[in-house]
């Protein structure tokens, strides 16, 4: 599988997102779905302290097992994990790293994410404790999540010559383009690495759902998770941009991994999965290469869509 770069690491462009891990499947379930993925030949896999608090990251280091080293490990650090365990103030930072270091079953952290900006404390503060991890052999490389471009070129103004972010993740789909306005103009010009977050636009892409149709029995739509994507008008979207995969011999899914992977600074597209047969899927989805025309047609099918 082709691989890109966030910073010196090297990813698969398919990566595995493990927010599933804990709640939704349990151990067993989980070492199925990462050996599917390793089967396939996708070598990034991305989770967070707060997926499951903590459960996500022990189930992967479980189902990893031995071949931790021939994985690259993305997570990420901020959000609320209990009282006084949250944000990026420096002493949290470094406290967040060892307990995710110790659930992760490993001594260092390929790509450690700040989960979302934090308004109470300096970046510049954040990013001296994130050096002191890298120096450390802690971590490899930072990242950010849910960051505005205002607050990317604030970070990379406050790295000054210290461990700067290489990375930023955000929520990124045909069906969500708020990054187009800023925040992808910015990654180019600082030679950052998009990874795009709820690339499916919450299952919305995956094919499954159609207009005038029942939402499939529990399913993401037929449990109200996402009820903003899951509207007439968006159903009826996807169904057009389906009928243009479809023209083309591909799939809706394979079209939602193509379109991303065009995106000049998307690294990995790291979409979740519950079950092996769906990590088998996104893992074959990243072969189709968009064409000039094609990705015309889409903006045309797309018009002004920016947010679900």
């Amino acid at each position: 599988m082709e691989k890109r770069k966030i910073g010196s690491l090297q990813v698969t462009v398919a990566g595995l997102g493990c927010n599933n891990f804990g709640w939704r499947i349990d151990a067993a379930a989980t070492e199925k779905v990462v050996n599917a993925a390793l089967n396939a030949g996708i070598n990034f896999f991305d989770t967070a302290d707060m997926y499951d608090t903590g459960h996500s990251e022990e189930f992967l280091a479980r189902a990893l097992g031995n071949r931790r080293k021939s994985v690259v490990i993305g997570t990420k650090f901020g959000m609320k994990m209990g009282e006084g365990k949250e944000g990026a103030r420096p002493e949290y930072v470094r406290q967040a790293c060892e307990d995710s270091l110790r659930r992760l079953q490993t001594d260092y952290i390929d790509l450690y994410q700040l989960h979302r900006p934090d308004p109470n404390t300096p970046i510049a503060e954040t990013l001296g404790a994130l050096d002191e991890l890298v120096k450390a052999g802690k971590v490899r490389e930072i990242g950010a999540s849910n960051f505005s471009a205002e607050q990317i070129r604030e970070a990379e103004s406050a790295a000054a010559g210290r461990v700067r972010f290489v990375s930023v993740q955000n929520e990124y789909s045909m069906m969500h383009r708020e990054p187009e306005d800023e925040v992808i103009a910015e990654c180019g010009r600082l030679g950052l690495a998009l990874i795009p977050y709820f690339p499916l636009a919450n299952g919305l892409l995956t094919g499954k759902y159609r207009s005038g149709q029942p939402m499939p029995k529990g399913s993401r739509g037929d449990t109200g998770f996402g009820p903003k994507v899951f509207t007439e008008e968006n159903l009826a979207l996807a169904g057009r941009l389906a009928e243009f995969a479809e023209s083309r011999g591909h799939t809706l899914l394979e079209l939602a991994f193509a379109w991303l992977l065009a995106q000049e600074t998307v690294a990995s597209v790291i979409a979740g999965a519950s079950q092996a047969e769906q990590v088998r899927a996104n893992a074959s989805a990243v072969d189709w290469r968009l064409s000039a025309a094609d990705l015309q047609q889409v903006d045309r099918i797309l018009g002004k869509v920016k947010a679900a």
